[in-house]
């Protein structure tokens, strides 16, 4: 994972990759960065406690190679397993702590199971403004893996007034210019780069969210360290292909209209109040929507999810004793 004609000295980059049931995507997204160029990775992966073939499928990609847990944040490629889920963040907090115990990793790559890096997307957000240390996050072009003529996002922006947030350049095609780096203010967690210097000026991210606005709380927190957009970076995301997010040409699922609406309401309370209630009215309109075109269960599970309430049967069934009692049922 490092070239020999690449720089004398190549930049370490700390990579840390949650996987939950993620056995059909795990095995693409480790083979592209197994071949990256002009860069030192140190890939943690941690398991929250998959029951599939993901732990099974990291060994046989990497091979003899995968270090044991104990060597988690050396160079190369470590699995640990977290025992439970205890959602995106657990495990992200789990493999930053790692990482972070090496100094000479300068940033750390969030970077989803279902995503694919090309071999020279590593080096290039590993050395984007890297002399510059107000940089704090940085955002690079994401596209749809089954459609990559298409931006999934350059970035977010978020609506005060209902805690929506916005992909900038979604599904605009790959030709269009990258956002002005002023106009973004979070960085999508498929898929983000922090440097260390953010890291310890924010810490962990907030682990009650569950799933999603994470990385959108995180980078609230960031003071003022700036967010940069690398234009020589692009991955490409299959986009929700173990929680059921919405993808391309689909309706989300309960399970993510659940989590995702319930994160939106906890987001807008924890920063932006007076929003709340005009994200209350956003929801009960998307519901509306949902139930008109016949996603009953995917209409219930987000009014719940937003206001409060337990999830339904069909999620919760989905949920480890763990996980529940990480939201609180």
């Amino acid at each position: 994972m490092a070239a020999t004609s690449g720089p004398i000295d190549p930049p370490h980059l700390g990579v840390v990759i949650v996987t939950y049931n993620s056995a059909d995507v795990i095995g693409t997204c480790l083979r592209a960065l197994m071949a990256a160029r002009d860069v030192v990775l140190h890939v943690v992966i941690i398991d929250n406690a998959s029951r599939d073939r993901t732990n099974a499928m990291v060994r046989e990609t990497v091979g003899p190679a995968l270090l044991a847990p104990a060597q988690a944040g050396e160079a190369g490629i470590s699995l640990v397993k977290a025992g439970v889920n205890g959602g995106f963040a657990a495990g992200i907090n789990m493999g930053l702590e790692r990482l972070a115990r090496h100094p000479e990793i300068e940033r750390f790559w969030l970077l989803n199971p279902d995503c694919i890096a090309p071999p020279e997307a590593p080096a290039a957000l590993a050395t984007y403004l890297r002399e510059d240390p107000q940089v704090g996050l940085i955002a690079h072009r994401v596209v749809y893996a089954d459609a990559p003529d298409k931006i999934q996002i350059d970035g977010g922006v978020i609506d005060q007034r209902t805690g929506i947030t916005h992909n900038l350049n979604q599904f605009a095609p790959v030709s269009t210019a990258p956002p002005d780096p002023a106009r973004i203010e979070f960085v999508t967690g498929a898929s983000l780069i922090a440097t260390r210097a953010f890291y310890e000026a924010a810490g962990p991210m907030a682990e009650d969210y569950f799933l999603y606005y994470e990385e959108v709380d995180w980078a609230l927190r960031r003071g003022p360290l700036r967010i940069a957009f690398c234009p020589d970076a692009v991955v490409e995301h299959m986009a929700g292909s173990a929680i059921g997010s919405q993808r391309l040409g689909s309706v989300a699922s309960p399970f993510s209209q659940y989590f995702k609406h319930r994160a939106r309401a906890m987001f807008l309370r924890r920063h932006f109040p007076p929003g709340l209630m005009g994200g209350m009215f956003w929801s009960l309109a998307k519901a509306v929507q949902l139930f008109v075109q016949g996603h009953r269960a995917e209409a219930h599970a987000l009014l719940r999810g937003f206001f409060g309430k337990a999830p339904p049967r069909g999620v919760m069934a989905a949920l480890s004793t763990e996980a529940r009692a990480r939201i609180g049922y």
